[in-house]
């Protein structure tokens, strides 16, 4: 019996130790109806509008893929409210390279044109789909995905909403072969040779 309740205390302590780390993994709640960024010493309803949107639906179209963000970087009282968003503007033929948004999920709802997209689940399987306009798809959490408008001749657009006001941005391609880590280990993990891996990295270089 005494082992018993042993064994109920421990797993007792499990779930809370589980719950705490939970909370600990979103944005934290704050105490306050918002917080209000450092160096503002008057609040209105400017405070809580965000002009940074206007124009992209005038201008003419990118020429190469562009993300829009309104996450807190850019909207800083946003912070505490565990909430963000982006419009994603992909011309004829352009990719949004693999990444991960390691502290939220993310909602894409296409309001132009179509797009295929895609995430990897921790088993490695490969979920697919072609939306068109008015469709919604979720990324889960932390996993790569992408997005890929393959039409040759109309752009699309879409906005993505997330769970976090900073969920960060991991891009495959430039956390793989865009930092320090050597040619010869990548070369390695990768199975191929170095000159291969220089090619990668001059591929994703920045224009000058």
């Amino acid at each position: 019996m005494a082992s018993l309740k042993g064994f109920q205390s421990i797993f007792v302590l499990a779930v809370f130790a589980t719950a705490a780390w939970m909370v600990r993994a979103g944005d934290p709640d704050i105490l306050t109806d918002f917080i209000v960024p450092i160096h503002t010493n008057f609040t209105d309803g400017n405070l809580f509008t965000y002009t940074g949107m206007r124009g992209i639906f005038i201008d003419n179209p990118p020429p190469n893929f562009k993300v829009t963000k309104a996450s807190m970087a850019e909207f800083p009282v946003l912070n505490g409210q565990s909430v963000s968003m982006a419009v994603l503007q992909f011309p004829s033929g352009a990719v949004n390279p693999p990444h991960t948004h390691p502290r939220s999920a993310e909602l894409l709802f296409l309001v132009e044109g179509s797009l295929e997209v895609g995430f990897i689940d921790t088993t490695n399987k490969l979920y697919v789909q072609k939306l068109q306009v008015g469709d919604m798809f979720v990324f889960p959490k932390g996993l790569v995905h992408y997005q890929y408008n393959a039409d040759g001749k109309y752009p699309a657009t879409a906005f993505s909403g997330f769970g976090s006001a900073n969920a960060g941005t991991v891009s495959v391609p430039v956390t793989l072969f865009g930092t320090d880590i050597s040619d010869g280990i990548l070369a390695k993990a990768f199975k191929t040779d170095v000159a291969t891996v220089q090619k990668l990295k001059a591929g994703l270089a920045p224009k000058p």
